[in-house]
């Protein structure tokens, strides 16, 4: 009988524990307004460059350390920065938003899930993740900074993207012959910085 009583009482106390142990996992949600995401492509005879908003997501840490999360981009924000002549601005957005682009009308968003990280330095990862855009999904890796602030997350990257992956065609001498110099490089730019919060 009292080695039962004693099983009861250690069982009670490792719940009791267990009820009580500090979380080393954390969730960080993405601030919208303070993250930002910049595009840049490139072309033969020159480059445009503009933003995309962020429209959710979060940072899993452990420990002060990364190690997942996953982001919603919001494809129909996509504006241009370098064109100061409103029409020739319009066009250049509509057309990035139509069928020949990212399609935004059937794919209104993007999406990444990170699915591997490695942490290189204190503040420095490598992160694996998998990309979504117009439906169709593609590992990715690219490194990144990450910084705790207190209960906040502050992330910057580099990422580049091959878009002919992705369905995006137009332009792209991955699918056409004979562009010469209205041939669009199928590379582009995001520079990120996410900004989460606990």
């Amino acid at each position: 009988m009292k080695t039962r009583n004693l099983i009861l009482l250690a069982a009670f106390i490792w719940v009791a524990l267990s009820a009580f142990a500090p979380n080393a996992k954390n969730e960080y949600k993405a601030n919208k307004e303070e993250s930002k995401i910049e595009w840049l492509g490139k072309k033969v005879t020159g480059e445009h460059n503009g933003h995309i908003t962020l429209k959710d997501g979060t940072l899993e840490m452990e420990d002060g350390k990364l190690v997942g999360g996953e982001f919603v981009i919001d494809m129909t924000s996509i504006t241009n920065e370098d064109l100061k002549d409103e029409e020739y601005n319009a066009k250049l957005v509509g057309h990035l938003k139509s069928d020949d682009f990212f399609g935004v009308e059937t794919y209104p968003t993007a999406s990444f899930v990170i699915t591997e990280v490695s942490q290189k330095s204190n503040t420095k990862y490598d992160i694996k993740g998998d990309l979504t855009i117009k439906g169709k999904t593609h590992a990715i890796e690219f490194p990144a900074e990450i910084v705790m602030l207190d209960d906040q997350v502050v992330s910057t990257a580099t990422i580049i993207i091959d878009r002919s992956k992705y369905d995006v065609k137009y332009g792209s001498g991955s699918f056409f012959d004979g562009l010469g110099d209205k041939m669009i490089y199928d590379d582009f730019e995001l520079s990120v910085r996410l900004v989460a919060n606990k």
